[in-house]
Parts: structure tokens; sequence; C-alpha cells
């Protein structure tokens, strides 16, 4: 009888024993910390890798947003350096590399364009896109469709607000120089409008195509022979990354500048119409944002801008001996003096 006690207190004590093991197994590995997948954001950009103001507008949308570059998030950037062709091949090397997301920057059209081709699987968001439903980006603004969305910069429609800006500022203007990279999907959209709001106001434009930093000697010296009035570019990468030698040109001959973007005009451009580009970039986070947390692309209506802005630089027209009229100065949202 003894021995059957003494058995069964064994057994209790073996039981209770490895009871005490099971659970304090249990709570240790309940403790420990448990492994979080960091997401991978692929940055698509056909600029340059130095001062790009446009990703760090980004990069501050994903900061308000508490997302953290090398803590919760890992970017990998790839910059085309103003050679639009190698966008197919960066994107398919952000394909290779699994990212969880791609960021088509600048710009945007191109960029955007070279992702979706590389991917109908992974995420895809752009900005910035003149034409997004022209491009064959999206099926509609309401409704996207695929794996890709994000937001339009409205670029061709505002053609037209920028040649009665530029005409009220003068009046004589008969020919308009246009810088453009036929390498960027969306010339022929933009192409398109911009000849129609030249035929409105029956504005002669000279057509130069500039596709690497050596064709900008041969088109400034077009320009100059071609006596334009005035001066425009189309968006580019390789415009924005020589924009201050654009401004040098027009400035030493005299010429007014009229830009889609207010960054043209801080490096000495003239005047600027357009959306609010930086606003744009900071919102595309937001997309980011939704897509990591589980929202599709196609669920996700393409966004337009709704902020406008309206820059002129007096210290440049002070340099070109041209007076804006004031009013035109009472419409800038900013003046340079």
């Amino acid at each position: 009888m003894t021995k059957k006690i003494t058995d069964l207190t064994h057994s209790a004590l073996v039981f209770a024993v490895a009871l005490s093991a099971a659970l304090l197994f249990t709570f240790s590995v309940a403790a420990e910390p448990q492994s979080v997948k960091v997401p991978r954001l692929g940055v698509l950009s056909g600029g340059s890798s130095t001062g790009q103001p446009l990703h760090d507008a980004f990069r501050q949308g994903l900061r308000a947003l508490g997302y953290i570059e090398g803590q919760n998030i890992i970017i990998e950037y790839r910059y085309a350096e103003g050679k639009l062709d190698r966008l197919s091949d960066l994107a398919a090397e952000l394909v290779r590399l699994k990212v969880d997301i791609i960021f088509a920057g600048v710009p945007g059209t191109a960029a955007a364009v070279a992702a979706k081709n590389a991917t109908t699987k992974l995420p895809i968001v752009f900005t910035n896109v003149s034409d997004p439903v022209a491009t064959g980006l999206v099926a509609s603004l309401a409704r996207p469709g695929e794996n890709i969305t994000g937001l339009s910069g409205l670029g061709p429609e505002l053609y037209g607000k920028r040649f009665d800006l530029l005409n009220e500022t003068l009046p004589k203007l008969s020919r308009l120089a246009v810088l453009r990279n036929p390498a960027n999907p969306s010339v022929a959209f933009s192409l398109r409008d911009l000849e129609r709001a030249a035929q409105t106001l029956g504005v002669r434009l000279q057509i130069l195509e500039v596709q690497t930093p050596n064709d900008f000697d041969r088109a400034f010296s077009a320009i100059a022979k071609g006596r334009a009035d005035a001066l425009t570019v189309e968006m580019s990468p390789l415009f924005f990354d020589h924009r201050m030698g654009i401004a040098e040109f027009a400035a030493k001959n005299g010429l007014p500048t009229m830009y889609g973007d207010k960054q043209y005009v801080e490096a000495g451009g003239l005047m600027s119409y357009g959306a609010n580009i930086l606003d744009l970039y900071r919102r595309a986070a937001i997309y980011v944002d939704k897509i990591l947390k589980g929202t599709k692309p196609a669920d996700l209506p393409v966004e337009q801008p709704t902020k406008f802005e309206f820059v002129v630089n007096l210290k440049t027209a002070k340099q070109i001996g041209l007076t804006i009229p004031q009013s035109v100065l009472f419409r800038a949202d900013k003046v340079i003096k």
C-alpha cells in the first residue's frame, strides 16, 4: 500500500514538473518578440540621384505616416540619371529584388510606364502623370484597375493657362521655343495640347528635341538663331537636372521663360504655373501606406491635384529688362524679389 502511494506521489511530481516546464516554455515563447516583416519599397526615377527635392518630399510624406527609412521600411532606389531608356531595365531589377511596392517618381509618366511593363503583380504608385488614361496606365481615374494607381499632374490641361499668362506679360508674343524630350511617353499628348493652345493665340512653335546633355548647345543655338520671343520646357528629369543652365541661357539672351514647376523659377526662371508638385509627392506616400496595409491599387481612384501655384521671379524680370504687368503680379501666389 505504501509503495502504491509512493508511486502515485512520484507520478504526480513528474506530471507537475512536466506541466511546469511546458507552461514555462509557452510563456517564454509568448514573451519573445515576434519577427515583423519590414516592407521593401522600390523607388524608380528617371532623374539623378543627387538633389532630388521631389523624393525628399515623398520621404517627408512617409515620415509623417510613421515610416522611418532603415527602421520600419527599406527603400531601394534606382535612378536612370536622365537616360529614360534605362528605366525598363531598372524596373525589371526592382521586380527581381521582390520589393513589395514600386513608386514611380521622376518623371511620373515614363517611370510609371516602365514599371507597368515590368510587372502585372506588384503594386505600383505613380505621381505627377499628365494623363494616366491617355497613356494607357489606368482604365479610368475612378477605377484604375489592375495593379497601378496614383496621382495625376494635369500637365497638358494647363498649357492654355500658361499661354494666357505669358501672352498677357508679352503682348507681342509670336514665336515660342519649346524644349522637349521625345523619350518621354507623355510628349505626344502634351505636344497636341501645346499646339492647340498656341494656335488659339496665333503663336508659332519652335520645337527643339533634347535627349542628352550634349543636345543643349545645339538647341540653344537654334533658339538664338530663330529669334524666339520666349521659351518653355516640357516636363522631363533631364530638363529638371539642368534647370539652372536653361535659366542662365535664357537670362543671357533676354528670353522670358514659362514653366510648369516653381522649382525652375526658384533656379532663375521667369514664371511658372502648375500643380504643387511637392505636394503631389508628399501625398503619394498616403497611397503607399494604404497599399502596404492591404488596400488594392484597383480600389484607389487616381487623385487629381487641388493645389496650383503661379510663381513670378522679379529678379529675373529685372535681369532681362522685362516689366511684369501689375495685373499679372496680382494673381501670383509667390513673387521672388
